[in-house]
């Protein structure tokens, strides 16, 4: 696997998805790849992120490399994940995949069952801390 790429996370993010992460029993898909992003991230507070850096409930744009498709979708917290077309878990691959990357980033995933997938964001259509929405 190719070398991945720097993130960024806002300190807020990582509080609450650490508690959700200590909450999952061990085993839980997709616990293990966000626990690493944890471990790699850089933080900072809400209000330094950069605006071009996907968030928690960041509204993105972005493709998958095995498909010419383009997707949009809000990064949520798996409470929020209502099965909704438009939101997508931090627990899904798709969904860790992308948090704290930056705008034109991408980065190669892997994929439950084997293989991997390589998501690359084209725009972050919203983000809470660029709105100054430090609490969501």
């Amino acid at each position: 696997m190719s070398t991945k790429p720097s993130i960024i996370i806002s300190s807020l993010d990582v509080e609450r998805l650490e508690k959700i992460l200590e909450a999952l029993p061990h085993g839980t898909v997709g616990k293990e790849e966000l626990e690493t992003e944890l471990e790699r991230a850089e933080i900072v507070e809400p209000e330094e992120i950069p605006a071009n850096v996907v968030t928690m409930n960041s509204t993105v744009r972005f493709k998958v490399a095995s498909s010419d498709e383009e997707f949009e979708y809000t990064l949520v917290y798996p409470k929020d994940a209502d099965g909704s077309k438009h939101k997508i878990s931090i627990l899904a691959p798709v969904g860790s995949a992308m948090l704290g990357l930056k705008e034109g980033g991408e980065i190669e995933w892997p994929k439950p069952g084997g293989g991997s997938l390589t998501v690359h964001i084209d725009q972050i259509v919203s983000q809470p801390e660029r709105e100054g929405l430090y609490y969501r």
